[in-house]
């Protein structure tokens, strides 16, 4: 499964140059991972339950800037390297088709006492 989010870039995620301030494709990537996991479940609804994500750990490389008023989209799918705790998320940020940002990101699963949970095979 494949999840496509546009994301439009405002004057406020811009640097003093015009680009896109490196820091703000991490939100559009958390925006991204946010929209596909509500695609299976919504988020409160797995927060209720006592799922609670947490990044532990990303790779991100920068390949080309986009600047003020580029319409982007943020790509999401889910990598089969997992394990029990973990699931790895595969991330990139595409301007006119052509990917700028590419990522790699791993959560983890953690309930209310802020201790690893395992992730059910049913989520994802």
């Amino acid at each position: 499964m494949e999840h496509r989010l546009d994301v439009k870039v405002y004057y406020e995620d811009t640097d003093c140059l015009g680009m896109v301030y490196y820091a703000n494709y991490l939100k559009y990537m958390e925006r991204g991972r946010s929209e596909f996991i509500s695609q299976i479940q919504p988020i409160h609804e797995l927060n209720s339950q006592g799922y609670n994500f947490a990044v532990y750990e990303m790779k991100i490389k920068y390949l080309k800037i986009a600047k003020l008023g580029d319409m982007l989209v943020v790509v999401t799918k889910l990598s089969d390297d997992k394990s029990e705790f973990r699931r790895k998320f595969l991330q990139r940020v595409e301007l006119n088709g052509i990917a700028i940002v590419e990522a790699e990101v791993d959560i983890i699963c953690l309930n209310a006492e802020k201790q690893l949970r395992a992730i059910p095979v049913s989520i994802f």
